[in-house]
């Protein structure tokens, strides 16, 4: 059970990684390859369950089951690397902590169950939330790095008019040959036609 967790662990930690430094993702050989690795070791460690009794069971199910969840969605999120998809993965490891919290709670009774599956639902309600801010942030801050960009261009292409204008000002004082002259190299020099 121990190797699993780490190799899902390592797992998640490079599909993370490589998400970041990815932007196109995984390619899709090496995403069929990790959904087969991902049933594999779901298999490995749900077989690890059966010796268990009881709520042993109940919770080493919910925490087989929670980890290939969440392997599926950091792999989709490395496959299809989207906002969305990050979101998503987040969103798995807090249903998945929040399932395993809550079969944990079964070894209690009374208040102090009430209170256990309380907190599991705040814990996941809080990651949830948190991601669902980063999701909205990331959006916000894509759509105002464009705005400030075609702010500045729109700037740039006002600033270049202005002095084109100026330029093609001067030219006025000249006459003949040399206005022409004057106002065709302001057409060069500023990129007009």
């Amino acid at each position: 059970m121990k190797t699993f967790n780490i190799n899902i662990l390592l797992l998640a930690l490079g599909m993370t990684v490589n998400a970041g430094a990815m932007a196109e993702g995984i390619s899709k050989s090496d995403y069929k390859a990790g959904k087969d690795k991902i049933a594999l070791e779901y298999k490995a460690s749900k077989a690890n369950c059966a010796p268990l009794a009881g709520n042993l069971n109940d919770i080493c199910a919910a925490e087989a089951k929670g980890q290939e969840k969440v392997a599926l969605a950091e792999l989709e999120a490395s496959y299809k690397p989207t906002r969305k998809n990050h979101y998503l993965a987040r969103v798995a490891k807090a249903d998945a902590d929040y399932a395993v919290a809550n079969e944990k709670c079964d070894d209690v009774a009374g208040n102090v169950k009430d209170v256990c599956v309380k907190e599991a639902k705040a814990a996941q309600t809080s990651v949830k939330a948190g991601a669902k801010a980063e999701l909205k942030t990331s959006a916000a801050t894509a759509t105002a790095r464009s705005e400030i960009s075609e702010a500045r261009k729109d700037a740039a292409a006002d600033t270049l008019d202005a002095r084109y204008k100026v330029a093609k000002e001067k030219c006025d004082a000249l006459t003949g040959g040399a206005k022409e002259v004057c106002v065709n190299q302001a057409k060069a020099h500023f990129g007009k036609s």
